[in-house]
């Protein structure tokens, strides 16, 4: 069975944010073995400098990086990523595991983003749109994905 690890900058705080993703955690039990790690996500005043966002970032860089498991492919969630159709993300996840692969690592950063030396380590940068998410959001958008793309696989009818 897959083992998915989703590494989030940033906790949950509202109520429902956690509700939708309980959701998705539960579905994705049958498709896959998922870990969802909250990395804290560092403070910055009110109107940071580019100097403060830029050590926040290498800070939540060292954090992400200490826990992305050795011989994972790793899937960074950013803006300026690859967009990919749900059939696409669902290809691109039976490829890995048709090569082998059986650890799936997908990064979600903070409300600044993420470091450039994470998105190298990974394997793809991945779009869910131009647009930019609450990472809130993108963490309930990223399980919701993957459980799709797991469904797709596995010749379900969620998808329809």
């Amino acid at each position: 069975m897959l083992s998915v690890r989703l590494i989030c900058v940033g906790k949950l705080g509202e109520k429902f944010w956690a509700q939708a993703a309980a959701e998705y955690e539960k579905r994705l039990g049958g498709y896959c073995k998922l870990e969802i790690l909250e990395l804290p996500e560092q403070r910055l005043p009110q109107t940071p400098s580019q100097g403060e966002i830029d050590a926040a970032l290498k800070k939540e860089s060292e954090l992400i990086a200490a826990k992305i498991p050795s011989g994972a492919a790793v899937i960074a969630m950013c803006v300026e990523g690859k967009p990919m159709s749900s059939e696409q993300l669902a290809d691109y996840v039976s490829d890995l595991t048709v090569r082998g692969t059986s650890r799936l690592c997908v990064l979600i950063g903070g409300s600044c983003g993420m470091e450039e030396s994470i998105k190298q380590r990974a394997n793809l940068r991945l779009s869910m749109s131009p647009m930019t998410f609450p990472h809130h959001l993108a963490r309930v958008m990223v399980l919701e994905q993957l459980y799709r793309a797991l469904n797709i696989v596995g010749g379900g009818k969620y998808h329809k």
